[in-house]
């Protein structure tokens, strides 16, 4: 029946619309077609309402066409929606959905755009501002200052722009460039995410407060699911409101001539002399100053009076020349008096001539000065003008402090006393000062005694040691030499100390000196008595070099003990050198000369030169033959017993004889 339909349409003239209608028609059947169809029957066939059951209209919204899903099937059947059981649904939520012809296949990723050509001029602003402190004013406590936050979507970076505001007297325009800011310590930077409506940031120490921002911000950010505060109102500068205000109206000045004071007083100062007592402060001391009134503009000057090695640098202006206030208009704690100058709108009474008297303290700039004297200008002034006589001046010389007498402790036993003496001067004691200059020239010069132990045991009375006494130190050290089968060790028997007489107080101790070492003086040492039995050369040769230093009695005792030593060292020598005895000389030569005179022999007086040209080396020594040979050509009767006697006191050995000596016997 279908073919013989498709046949039969074949030969109609079926109109365009009606021909793409056609396969519809065909695919949703014809229950209820009649068995014949003529020609003119066929555009009816395709107006019949059972014909369009299965159709899909086709709607509009939005400016989009889509379909709808049909209700009627095949046939003019309702549709209807297939509902599923519990168990169905719970088996389908555990199965994956398979394909009938193999695995599907991903789909293409999305290009990739990257930021800084998808977010490319694409900037957040933010309104806000930050609060600044101005410590040096009086009229303004803070600042508020606006600022425009800028952030760069197209590398997250962000700066901090203030707008330039005429005549501001403030650098204004870029407060942070454009850069990553920071935002905790741990390296993080801002984020887009992190900016909102009436919250704080801190950028570099700064905390900023966002008010607001622009309808892009706020489109972008809610498109990303922020929520935005609400906004804020900006906060005005109060300085700046102020400005508005209108001025404040002025006090018309006097009508007190100036000119007339500066004429009339030109010149003319005031002296005071004051003193500033600040030991009440640590450190602090007494000091004098004069104090300088100028009448010609009312002025004050303080200015210190330096003395002689007084520590202090030489600026002698404590408060220069100027106008001082007595009483401010309203007391502000607040206002720096040291940095900004004082108008005569913040001061209600200025210093004057009459705020000044002498016996009576005056407070300049915080400081109370005393007065206790004025020159005689100022009396006379002061007299004419105000009618003061009382001028009478204040004695401001402190006591002196009553000297307080150190009672030094007893000396305990312990170290050197002046070591310990030490412990009552300072708490940290201090090494006692020594003697440079002393210890330079007697270095290395020690007093050397021989001395014995005075002891009622006979053992230690036959002990011996050497007593050494330390020019450069005072000090007196005691060494035993050791004897062999004594039975008691030798070596030091006494360290260096000082050794203090007996008797001394420790107060004042009196220590042996080397006038107290003399032979036969006897030395205690700590309970050990020792007797003095002999002394170094070199102690007599010290005491004679020193005469000054030790008593004549000293002196002459050493000398005493070491003349007959002395004598046999002299003896010792002439023998040494075959020298005459200068007693057994001076005799022969006086007989020599009697026997001249009686015979009438007068010497020449070229005798001496002869004999100092035959002596080519100067050696006082001529061999027998010279030394006869000149006694001939003077004449000199060698074989008389006199001379011979002495050329044998002058002869050296035995073919030398020393011609100074026998030349002495014609010397007369």
């Amino acid at each position: 029946m279908m073919t013989a339909i498709l046949e039969r349409i074949s030969t109609l003239s079926i109109s365009g619309q009606q021909l793409r209608r056609l396969p519809q028609f065909l695919e949703e059947g014809f229950p209820k077609m009649p068995c014949t169809v003529k020609e003119c029957d066929v555009p009816q066939l395709f107006r019949e309402p059972y014909i369009q059951a299965g159709y899909r209209p086709t709607d509009f919204k939005n400016g989009f066409a889509f379909k709808k899903l049909p209700t009627v099937g095949i046939g003019g059947n309702r549709l209807h929606v297939n509902q599923l059981s519990q168990a169905e649904l719970d088996e389908l939520s555990n199965k994956r959905p398979t394909l009938t012809y193999g695995e599907p296949k991903q789909a293409p990723p999305s290009d990739f755009i990257p930021a800084h050509v998808a977010f490319d001029k694409k900037v957040l602003k933010f309104d806000g501002y930050f609060q600044e402190d101005v410590p040096m004013s009086t009229e303004e406590h803070f600042r508020i200052r606006q600022v425009g936050i800028y952030y760069y979507l197209e590398d997250d970076s962000m700066s901090v722009m203030e707008p330039i505001v005429e005549n501001s007297g403030i650098p204004q325009g870029k407060f942070i460039k454009r850069q990553r800011l920071p935002k905790n310590d741990r390296g993080d930077h801002y984020h887009w995410k992190d900016l909102n409506r009436g919250i704080n940031i801190t950028i570099y120490g700064k905390t900023f407060r966002i008010v607001d921002c622009d309808r892009f911000t706020q489109t972008f950010l809610e498109s990303q699911g922020i929520e935005l505060n609400p906004p804020e109102r900006m906060i005005f500068d109060p300085y700046i409101e102020l400005r508005k205000m209108p001025p404040r109206m002025y006090v018309t000045p006097s009508d007190f001539d100036q000119l007339k004071q500066f004429l009339a007083f030109d010149k003319k100062v005031l002296r005071f002399y004051a003193i500033w007592d600040d030991t009440w402060n640590m450190f602090g001391e007494s000091r004098r100053f004069i104090i300088h009134y100028y009448l010609a503009d009312d002025t004050v000057e303080v200015r210190e009076v330096h003395e002689r090695n007084d520590g202090r640098d030489p600026f002698p202006v404590l408060i220069r020349r100027q106008r001082l206030p007595k009483i401010f208009l309203e007391k502000k704690d607040n206002f720096p008096t040291c940095v900004l100058e004082i108008s005569d709108q913040e001061v209600l009474e200025w210093f004057t001539a009459k705020d000044f008297a002498v016996g009576k303290p005056t407070t300049l700039l915080g400081r109370t000065f005393f007065i206790y004297d004025c020159d005689e200008f100022t009396r006379q002034f002061y007299k004419d003008k105000f009618g003061i006589t009382d001028f009478q001046a204040v004695d401001v010389k402190k006591p002196l402090p009553e000297e307080i007498k150190q009672i030094i402790p007893p000396y305990n036993g312990y170290g050197f006393l002046e070591d310990s003496l030490q412990n009552c001067f300072s708490l940290i004691p201090q090494p006692p000062r020594k003697n440079i200059i002393k210890m330079l020239e007697n270095d290395h010069k020690i007093l050397r005694y021989a001395v014995r132990m005075e002891s009622t045991n006979p053992d230690d009375s036959k002990r011996h040691f050497v007593l050494s006494y330390c020019l450069a130190t005072d000090m007196i050290s005691i060494y035993e030499p050791p004897m062999r089968n004594s039975g008691i060790i030798g070596g030091k028997y006494l360290g260096k100390t000082r050794i203090a007489k007996p008797g001394s107080c420790t107060d004042n101790p009196v220590y042996y000196e080397p006038a107290d070492l003399t032979i036969g003086a006897m030395i205690e040492v700590f309970g050990h008595r020792f007797i003095i039995v002999d002394a170094d050369h070199y102690v007599l040769n010290y005491m004679e070099s020193n005469l000054e230093s030790f008593p004549a009695s000293v002196v002459q005792s050493m000398r005493n003990h070491f003349a007959p030593r002395m004598a046999a060292i002299e003896e010792l020598k002439r023998l040494a050198s075959n020298e005459p005895d200068p007693q057994e000389l001076a005799v022969v030569l006086e007989q020599i000369q009697e026997h001249m005179k009686r015979h009438n022999y007068l010497p020449d007086s070229s005798m001496q030169e002869a004999f100092l040209q035959q002596d080519k080396d100067g050696s006082g020594l001529l061999n027998k033959t010279e030394f006869f040979a000149l006694c001939d050509h003077f004449k000199i009767p060698t074989d008389d017993p006199v001379f011979q006697k002495l050329i044998k006191m002058c002869s050296r050995g035995e073919n030398q004889i020393r011609y100074p000596d026998f030349l002495k016997a014609f010397q007369y």
